[in-house]
């Protein structure tokens, strides 16, 4: 066992020492989330310790109500929202945030369309029930293979990212005898308040055309009979917790818009998605109703001032939907008393990390920690939770408290990882990749195995046989 008093630790700026270790965020957690007697975390009716016996860890556990009860909300919000400024909206769920059969049909089934950006995730999409027509088809580098394949599938929507698909999709659409529904991705400048890889609408990055060049290419796209042109696209970023980065991009993009619908019509203008979560108790986005009203102002004002109607409104949220319904599950293995300039820090290693949870070594993410499988009333030790990769920076959580009796052998859970952490996970080390479970209603479904050894080893051509069997002993 370990204990250590937590002033006796440099503190990281902002963390503040908690009043009890076991308390649970509501703004962070599913709001299933409750503890047995026991002190066992529960999600979605489920004891975690159960699905941790049953599926093993790491493992990410998806609150399917939590997931649909957001994409209800969204929904909702940005319908009553457009209706307000006399216009509508279509959301597209985007399926990069966490793509799985399951997640496709809890989408379709609360009234969205989807959002895919790949060959597998159209595939994916359509395997799954999706109907073409509600898929949008975005990607910086689509092969003439992959835009042909599109259209033949009948895509709803391609969103064209550079000069050259324009001709790249205008041949494939005439090839098939079909008008190809396009929007125009554009930069407008707008650096949000987000990291740096992140923030996707300023210059000098790989996606969209200038705004300068948008009219040119709008009309560009127009004089092809197997293009239709249904508006502009705009993504400001990602992990944005407000509407000002929005509205001045709506801004800019409603004056081009207005020239573009001065020739001709122009009905649509899709303004993204990257609406923020909180991932630890610091984080404070705005309440997003607030959000969406400030949006929907701001574009209401725009078009009024270039003197055009309001168009049909498209958004494409991925991250505030399904991030807080997920949580990921681990397994203590050793807890080390590190020495450090004015006391100890201790490192928790838990049986995962970077392959499960890149986010924090790709660009800083911050995440918080409980733990799971008991409470403690051990005073409060500040933690670094760290993976079991040969990396250095493998960290997955940076800095929280944990009870100081933390030991070998309790689970731990990580909230707030149902977006872009199975998405981006890897077999970095020859890790496995973990299981994702559905929770919902008391019950408990696989919606993703977990790997095997063979899964692994199955693709080199070089190993005649696979090392050893499997074992979940």
């Amino acid at each position: 066992m370990y204990s250590s008093l937590a002033d006796s630790v440099p503190l990281p700026s902002l963390l503040p020492v908690p009043a009890d270790a076991n308390a649970l965020s509501p703004a962070i957690w599913p709001a299933s989330v409750t503890r047995t007697a026991d002190g066992h975390l529960v999600i979605g009716g489920v004891d975690v310790v159960t699905l941790a016996r049953d599926y093993g860890t790491p493992l990410y556990v998806v609150d399917e109500g939590e997931a649909r009860a957001r994409a209800r909300a969204l929904r909702d919000v940005f319908t009553a929202a457009a209706a307000s400024i006399g216009t509508t909206v279509t959301v597209y769920y985007a399926g990069k945030a966490l793509l799985t059969g399951a997640v496709v049909s809890w989408m379709l089934a609360e009234g969205l369309n989807i959002d895919v950006c790949s060959p597998g995730e159209l595939r994916l999409a359509l395997a799954a029930g999706a109907a073409a027509a509600r898929l949008g088809y975005h990607g910086n580098n689509k092969s003439v293979r992959e835009i042909r394949d599109a259209v033949r599938a009948g895509v709803g929507v391609i969103v064209l990212d550079s000069e050259i698909e324009i001709d790249r999709v205008a041949e494939a659409a005439a090839s098939v005898g079909r008008r190809q529904a396009v929007r125009l991705r554009v930069n407008s400048g707008v650096h949000a308040s987000t990291h740096e890889f992140l923030a996707t609408a300023h210059e000098d990055q790989k996606f969209g055309v200038p705004l300068e060049r948008a009219v040119e290419l709008g009309e560009r796209i127009r004089n092809y009979p197997s293009l239709e042109l249904l508006g502009l696209h705009c993504h400001t970023g990602s992990q944005i917790f407000d509407a000002r980065g929005f509205a001045v991009s709506a801004e800019r993009l409603i004056r081009a818009h207005a020239a573009l619908a001065a020739t001709a019509p122009l009905p649509e203008l899709n303004l993204g998605g990257g609406f923020g979560i909180a991932y630890s108790a610091e984080d404070d986005p705005a309440p997003i109703t607030d959000t969406v009203q400030g949006i929907m102002s701001a574009v209401a004002a725009a078009c009024a001032a270039y003197g055009t109607l309001v168009p049909r409104l498209a958004f494409e949220p991925g991250r505030w939907i399904i991030g807080p319904a997920g949580v990921t599950l681990y397994t203590v293995g050793t807890v080390k008393p590190v020495p450090i300039p004015g006391g100890t820090r201790h490192y928790v290693s838990i049986d995962g990390g970077m392959s499960d949870n890149v986010r924090p070594a790709l660009y800083g993410a911050c995440y918080c920690v409980r733990l799971a499988s008991r409470v403690s009333t051990a005073v409060p030790t500040l933690v670094r939770v760290v993976g079991s990769h040969c990396e250095a920076g493998d960290i997955v959580v940076d800095a929280d408290y944990l009870p100081g009796d933390i030991t070998p052998g309790d689970l731990v859970a990580v909230p707030a990882t149902g977006a872009y952490c199975w998405s981006l996970g890897s077999n970095y080390n020859y890790f496995l990749r973990p299981a994702v479970v559905a929770v919902s209603a008391g019950t408990a479904r696989l919606m993703v195995r977990r790997e095997t050894y063979g899964d692994l080893y199955t693709r080199d051509a070089d190993l005649s046989a696979q090392p050893w069997e499997d074992s979940h002993d």
